[in-house]
């Protein structure tokens, strides 16, 4: 197709690149924010839940009762409020707020304290979010960051320290793809210890993200879209590296309780062979012409998230699933969360000085244990909803979570449309922040309304 359907293509890639991220504490502090907003939702009550075996059924006696309701008015309500509590303000932070992160932290932890009291001294009956809940809190907040960040990146008004780091560094969107491969990893059915059946039946799983991987590049090709290549290569991107990850684990399919070691292993080995010399070849502009060649950050890097996974299984079982799991109480088991992030900080601060920069492209040990440590945080932090009375995933989270993929496709057909449309770098801030916060209640309202309506498109 001509080229002219993305004139700017070259400025758009130029504005994503050469950048050199953030610092660890505010992308910790970042991160902080998001599970923050969300237990504020909790702690403020009104939750709608639809059910499908109900029919025009309303119930509310107070304001932290949950709605159990088939009714539109009352669905649309509970969707705009998480909209409003939980999306925006993460907007707002990503972008015109940014300068304010460590403020935000401290503000919303002294409201969240604040609700928190109200509630439970309002209602002494309590309802405990299981694990499951926390994690499915965790990674729909996952993919609320990544879809706004997709957008908003395009954009002047979102921090250039957010965007991707070119070779070493750390920023909020360097978090993506590694934060995918862990929340998978620890809700898999070899961290739960289910057997996954064959090669093959892992390898038909896999189809789907071979098949999401091609469309995505035949798309890109055809309207031109801006490509960064140092980030996976020139053919390589998101869904190849997670098919990569499921083909590599359906072949050397173990027990949980071994994954550790041989994840390990995997990096240990990979981060040895990065310093004896394969850094100079990834890191450099070197491409040949095979396609592995040209693919060379994506296939390479596989090897540092595959290890990234197998470290992920390992702690899943072992914090979550594992039968002396199940005995220990809810502030033992969160205690065990802090403390096991605590210890994966430390590795990475000694990793990161005396042995390679965290490095997202290359996906290195440091990158890996970052990864590791800060998203056991903010699920630690989740998990923290177990002390708000009546706390229940929000509408918004429920929609998302039964939608996952449908969510994640959608947004990048929304931000392929606001690039071709609009001349994004060029954008006033004002102009940006309302394109931005329109996509996202658009985003929102149409996940929000398959969920209603009863469909559940959930891949992952």
């Amino acid at each position: 197709m001509d080229s002219s359907l993305n004139p700017n293509k070259h400025l758009k890639e130029q504005f994503v690149s050469n950048l050199d991220g953030s610092s660890i504490l505010e992308i910790a502090a970042l991160l902080t924010i998001v599970p923050l907003l969300v237990l504020i939702r909790y702690s403020i009550g009104f939750h709608c839940r639809t059910d499908i075996n109900e029919k025009s059924l309303s119930s509310k006696k107070n304001d932290d009762e949950i709605v159990v309701s088939r009714q539109w008015k009352t669905y649309t309500y509970a969707i705009s409020l998480d909209f409003i509590l939980i999306v925006f303000p993460m907007l707002l932070f990503f972008t015109v707020l940014s300068e304010w992160v460590y403020h935000g932290v401290v503000l919303l932890s002294l409201v969240l304290t604040v609700s928190a009291k109200r509630s439970s001294s309002g209602l002494q009956r309590g309802q405990s979010l299981s694990f499951r809940a926390n994690v499915s809190s965790y990674r729909v907040a996952l993919m609320l960051i990544t879809c706004l960040c997709i957008l908003a990146v395009d954009f002047t008004i979102f921090p250039r320290r957010y965007a991707k780091t070119e070779t070493y560094g750390t920023s909020l969107m360097d978090l993506g793809v590694g934060s995918f491969v862990l929340a998978n990893a620890i809700v898999s059915r070899q961290a739960r210890d289910v057997s996954s059946g064959n090669w093959i039946s892992g390898l038909k799983a896999t189809a789907p993200l071979l098949l999401l991987g091609f469309i995505r590049l035949v798309t890109t090709s055809g309207v031109d879209y801006q490509v960064h290549v140092t980030e996976y290569g020139q053919h390589w991107n998101f869904f190849f590296t997670l098919a990569a990850i499921s083909i590599l684990t359906s072949f050397v399919n173990i027990p949980a309780k071994y994954c550790g070691v041989l994840g390990f292993a995997v990096l240990a080995g990979y981060q040895t062979w990065l310093v004896s010399g394969l850094n100079t070849y990834l890191l450099s502009d070197e491409r040949g012409d095979n396609l592995i060649s040209k693919n060379k950050e994506g296939v390479y890097s596989t090897l540092g998230y595959w290890g990234m996974y197998l470290l992920g299984v390992d702690l899943g079982y072992r914090l979550f699933y594992a039968k002396h799991s199940n005995t220990r109480s809810t502030t033992s088991s969160i205690a065990r969360v802090f403390l096991v992030s605590l210890i994966l900080w430390i590795v990475t601060l000694l990793v990161d000085n005396y042995v390679e920069r965290i490095s997202r492209r290359t996906c290195n040990m440091p990158y890996v244990t970052w990864v590791l440590a800060q998203d056991l945080q903010a699920l630690g932090i989740f998990m923290l909803s177990s002390y708000i009375p009546m706390n229940i995933l929000s509408s918004l989270e429920e929609a998302i979570d039964q939608n996952l993929l449908a969510t994640f496709l959608l947004a990048n057909v929304f931000t392929g449309v606001v690039n071709m449309a609009v001349d994004t770098i060029f954008a006033p801030p004002l102009a940006s922040l309302v394109i931005l916060t329109v996509y996202a209640f658009a985003l929102c309202a149409i996940i929000g309304t398959i969920h209603f309506s009863g469909f559940r498109l959930k891949y992952w």
